[in-house]
């Protein structure tokens, strides 16, 4: 199986020495997202939901550039500083994925990169045509 890097110019470049995704055949791994905004490489303002719809806005460019797309999705994590806004992360998560939903982990953490709120990452199955 032959290993490729995606590279989506509509999402923010890593920050760090690893890929926006790798495809593996029909599988593709999405490095976690934050809530940068692509033009600037500064977080969203407006706080935890605002940075998740953000986030979920930077998968979405990286799968499109991956030929994917969310529901292709089987799996998400979701990093979160503060699990009081697993709620309210839970409705922005809800509106861009639909059901089947995709099996899902949300983690605690003491911080992440930038002073993000959340972070989130994927994979997907997403056959090559």
């Amino acid at each position: 199986m032959q290993r490729r890097r995606v590279e989506a110019a509509g999402a923010p470049a890593a920050i760090g020495p690893y890929s926006q995704a790798v495809r593996g055949g029909d599988w593709v791994f999405l490095s976690g997202q934050i809530g940068l905004d692509p033009a600037t490489g500064e977080l969203v303002a407006g706080g935890t939901v605002a940075e998740a719809t953000r986030a979920l806005d930077n998968l979405g460019e990286v799968l499109r550039a991956a030929g994917a797309s969310f529901s292709d999705v089987v799996r998400c994590t979701i990093y979160l500083v503060d699990l009081a806004d697993f709620s309210a992360v839970n409705e922005a998560y809800g509106a861009r994925l639909s059901q089947p939903y995709p099996a899902r982990a949300t983690v605690g953490v003491a911080s992440l990169p930038k002073g993000a709120r959340v972070e989130i990452d994927a994979i997907a199955l997403a056959p090559v045509g």
